[in-house]
């Protein structure tokens, strides 16, 4: 940078990366200037605001913050004016604004970072969607073991439903299916135990499902898909699976809403696996 650039510096008790983003954008209207950024995150303290400040006003900078605390925003404020240095709020009159409009008795907490945690639930609820597009109906076996929670049960027993549902959760689900009289895949057997539910269904509300879907799709609801005889002899041939695997919970889903079923899904794998309360939903 030439001798005659010019210094913003950015405060911010998070990342940076708003404020950082914020001031670029207006800055391309000032195309004939050379300004250089210099980003401070997690700036939670007065103490760590005071020498900042001091090398501002020395570079005869400028200072522009995001900060959630009104206290610290003040402080950041007081002791730029004290020196003469411009500053530049771009979250205090935007919460200003939106507690005037919500009320001042809105529940908003100053929670510093919370834009970075927003960030990360995000971005890991679209990996697990990701994830169970991918491992949906045993397409994939690769990696299985990187799931949260492996379904298991036969044709029409929710298991995409299921899993897409506890993907917009956060959690990276697979299903397998049982087919009549085929071996479940080795690789089941291989990942922990503890992650592996199985479902289950009642005969009749399993007959009323497929007959419904073949319907839907213009095809004969009379086949061997969807006949009680056909139907009778999956649920058994699942019955006697869940029976050599009796560590594997079993949720019959017949007439449940997906949400419970969900619910008591992650209640009882969250236990299992020893994890957090705060994993719930």
């Amino acid at each position: 940078m030439s001798e005659n650039a010019r210094t913003v510096y950015i405060l911010s008790d998070g990342t940076g990366e708003t404020a950082a983003t914020m001031i670029r954008a207006a800055l391309v209207q000032y195309p004939q200037h050379e300004i250089n950024l210099i980003r401070f995150k997690n700036v939670r303290t007065e103490d760590q605001v005071e020498p900042i400040i001091q090398e501002a006003f020395e570079r005869k900078g400028m200072i522009a913050y995001t900060v959630v605390s009104e206290s610290l925003r003040g402080k950041i404020r007081e002791k730029a004016l004290a020196l003469g240095i411009p500053t530049l709020d771009l979250l205090g009159p935007i919460l200003g604004v939106l507690d005037t409009y919500l009320g001042s008795g809105s529940g908003r907490t100053a929670q510093a970072g919370l834009l970075r945690a927003v960030d990360e639930h995000y971005f890991k609820r679209i990996e697990a969607i990701e994830f169970t597009v991918k491992y949906d109906d045993g397409k994939s076996l690769n990696r299985l073991d990187a799931a949260d929670i492996i379904l298991v049960g036969i044709s029409r027993t929710s298991k995409t439903p299921l899993s897409i549902f506890l993907s917009h959760k956060g959690w990276k689900v697979a299903n397998v299916p049982i087919v009549l009289n085929t071996a479940l895949p080795k690789e089941l057997f291989e990942v922990d135990q503890r992650k592996i539910v199985g479902l289950i269904i009642d005969i009749d509300s399993l007959q009323r499902i497929r007959k419904s879907r073949l319907e839907k799709f213009g095809q004969d609801p009379g086949g061997e898909y969807a006949s009680l005889s056909h139907i009778s002899q999956e649920i058994e041939y699942a019955q006697s699976i869940f029976k050599q695997n009796r560590k594997w919970p079993v949720f019959n889903v017949t007439d449940r809403a997906l949400e419970e079923t969900a619910a008591e899904i992650v209640k009882i794998v969250a236990a299992r696996l020893g994890l957090p309360d705060s994993v719930l939903f």
